[in-house]
């Protein structure tokens, strides 16, 4: 049943204290809260190295040569030939120099293109070595 009387049926009350009904009362100074100290700085965290395409070429170099046993393999400390994974790394390098032409910068491209020779270099000297 709908009620005729707008003024009939629901009705809302706020009971809410309103700011003119609030006491104003003194606060002692003692009472107060003392005001907040700073927070201790935040210890130095070490910053990630700046990474860049030089750094990539860098990164997979170094993974070439170790497939290649002319350094111990990092994590084990051990050396092992995986020449196959070797050429996989280094056409991985030419690739990136083919798809990155005309993108690179002249640091970048001269670090690539002496990467790729003396990893090539050191590719024929592992396959002669290995027979």
């Amino acid at each position: 049943m709908v009620p005729d009387d707008p003024g009939e049926g629901f009705r809302v009350t706020d009971r809410r204290r309103q700011d003119s009904e609030v006491e104003a009362r003194p606060v002692a100074a003692e009472a107060r809260p003392a005001p907040a100290a700073p927070p201790p700085p935040r210890p130095a965290q070490p910053q990630a190295p700046e990474r860049s395409l030089a750094g990539l070429f860098m990164m997979l170099a170094s993974s070439a040569v170790v497939s290649m046993g002319e350094v111990a393999d990092p994590v084990t400390g051990q050396r092992h030939d995986d020449l196959d994974q070797a050429a996989e790394i280094i056409d991985l390098l030419v690739l990136l120099r083919e798809k990155t032409e005309g993108h690179r910068s002249a640091e970048e491209s001269q670090v690539l293109d002496e990467l790729v020779y003396d990893l090539q270099v050191r590719f024929v000297n592992a396959r002669k070595r290995a027979g």
